[in-house]
């Protein structure tokens, strides 16, 4: 297990260099008020007047901005085969991280994006996008929706569960990838979901974010998966 270099009893916002505007950045601070730049990420921090308290990354992409970062808060991992985001979620230790600037612009960086979700299952993370969020779902949740929001499940693996406030019910389906897929689906109220294995996605309108947070935030343990085998050992070097 990597050692964090952020260890918070609060919610973090991590920012990346991806599409994110600081209306973005703001909404995502008055949920996640200590913020964690991904390598180029900073720059929109920093033009937003947010204090940073860690840079982690190879930092090829922050250039002259680094000069802004006092040294101490600068994590170069310099290993390069992960991406910022994976550098960063798996040095982060919170109850939830909530993820700017990760979605939209390059199909391969939001793909990518995606993979870590599912690479870091003990890490409730939470990908702002333009118009919904995205997020692993736990082994059990139950999510205040409201009767017609969408809700999209789109497994990355092997995967079967539960629902109740679906229109459509999944339980008895085996979710695949390659077979089958569980998007469009419509909330009839409070949803509750559970799932067998950490490979299932769950899309919602972003207008559900608030609540969101609140329950990845306050999950027991029971209700949180277990980490994976660790994947990358390279110590930070400050």
């Amino acid at each position: 297990m990597n050692k964090p270099i952020v260890d918070s009893l609060a919610p973090v916002t991590l920012v990346g260099g991806g599409e994110a505007s600081s209306g973005d950045l703001a909404e995502a601070m008055a949920l996640a008020p200590l913020c964690v730049a991904a390598d180029g990420g900073a720059h929109l921090a920093l033009a937003a007047g947010v204090e940073v308290t860690a840079v982690i990354g190879d930092l090829d992409s922050i250039g002259d901005a680094l000069d802004q970062i006092p040294t101490k808060r600068r994590h170069l991992i310099a290993e390069q085969d992960s991406t910022d985001f994976d550098k960063a979620l798996r040095h982060i230790c919170a109850p939830v991280v909530l993820a700017v600037g990760f979605t939209g612009g390059r199909i391969d960086h939001h793909l990518a994006a995606l993979h870590v979700l599912l690479a870091y299952p003990d890490r409730p993370c939470v990908l702002l996008g333009a118009h919904e969020i995205t997020f692993l779902c736990p082994p059990r949740v139950a999510l205040p929706l409201a009767e017609g929001d969408v809700v999209s499940l789109f497994p990355m693996g092997s995967v079967a569960g539960t629902s109740q406030g679906l229109r459509w019910d999944i339980e008895g389906l085996h979710f695949d990838p390659m077979v089958k897929i569980g998007t469009s689906n419509i909330a009839l109220g409070p949803v509750a979901l559970t799932m067998d294995a950490p490979a299932m996605l769950v899309v919602l309108p972003r207008a559900r974010l608030r609540a969101v947070m609140r329950v990845l935030a306050s999950a027991p343990p029971a209700a949180r998966w277990p980490a994976r085998a660790t994947q990358y050992k390279d110590p930070p070097r400050s």
